[in-house]
């Protein structure tokens, strides 16, 4: 598929983008409770589709929860209880950078669960779900799918880019050699999860601009309808000249000497060489 230009994307984007602050702005004035799942192989672009949605929403009502590997306790506990402690109250969004689906694929794949957990997760999740449900959380499940290659392409990315680097695990490298297996762990997970009241949607990924257009576009299809009327908010002129700040006790530091720094970083790859 033809990459997007920035530009092009940017301007799909935006009104997609609108849209998502009023269903924000519905979900606080109702009152709803938003849980979005985001699913899928290293790489797949899960982390810049949160991104998307956090960079617009407001943070004191949109949480990320992304959690590491349980502690010792945590591991004592019931399964489903230390993602549970993360579901919104009224008025929130919770976006889960992962989830309890941990168990069917990268737990199970890597052998950091028994098969036997494996098979009562996927037992045990669908009535998991019936009481978020139930309970009124609207629950939107999404698995982004991206073919070997592609993924290739992007670990080979996070190990030369330092700026990336930080993504790229050793449960990565191990998981490389274990495509198939991650392939059939999803499968099974798909069959056993997918049902009517919390179904899986699976957006193709391999191009990630037009994935997190289609995804979002899919997510605001699903909510109803969530337009309501902007209030109007009187804004009177200042009554005394607009201000300049004034400082006593501290100065503020000097202004960041860009063309210095950029000299001096040419100087010393000159002096390398």
């Amino acid at each position: 598929m033809e990459k997007l230009k920035k530009k092009k994307y940017e301007a799909l984007l935006e009104p997609l983008l609108h849209e998502l602050s009023d269903a924000a702005r519905w979900i606080a004035e109702t009152g709803q409770r938003l849980v979005v799942v985001f699913e899928g192989r290293d790489t797949a672009g899960k982390g810049g589709s949160i991104h998307m949605f956090a960079n617009t929403l407001n943070p004191r009502q949109c949480r990320v929860v992304a959690l590491s590997a349980p502690s010792d306790r945590e591991r004592g506990q019931w399964y489903f209880q230390r993602y549970a402690e993360h579901l919104p109250a009224t008025g929130e969004i919770v976006l889960f950078d992962r989830s309890w689906y941990n168990r069917a694929g990268v737990e199970r794949v890597m052998g950091f669960c028994t098969e036997r957990e494996a098979k009562d997760f996927l037992k045990n999740v669908p009535a998991f779900e019936k009481l978020l449900v139930d309970e009124g959380i609207l629950l939107y499940k999404y698995w982004l799918c991206c073919d070997q290659e592609k993924q290739e392409e992007r670990f080979e990315d996070r190990l030369n880019n330092p700026l990336r680097r930080w993504k790229l695990s050793p449960v990565d490298l191990a998981a490389r050699e274990k495509y198939d297996d991650y392939t059939r762990a999803r499968e099974e997970m798909l069959m056993a999860t997918h049902t009517s009241y919390a179904p899986w949607t699976l957006v193709d990924f391999n191009n990630q601009a037009i994935g997190r257009l289609t995804l979002l576009r899919d997510l605001l299809d699903k909510l109803p309808d969530t337009k309501l009327p902007i209030p109007d908010v009187e804004w009177p002129p200042l009554k005394t000249k607009p201000g300049h700040e004034r400082f006593q006790a501290l100065q503020p530091i000097e202004h960041y000497d860009y063309d210095q720094d950029v000299e001096e970083r040419d100087r010393n790859e000159d002096e390398a060489d």
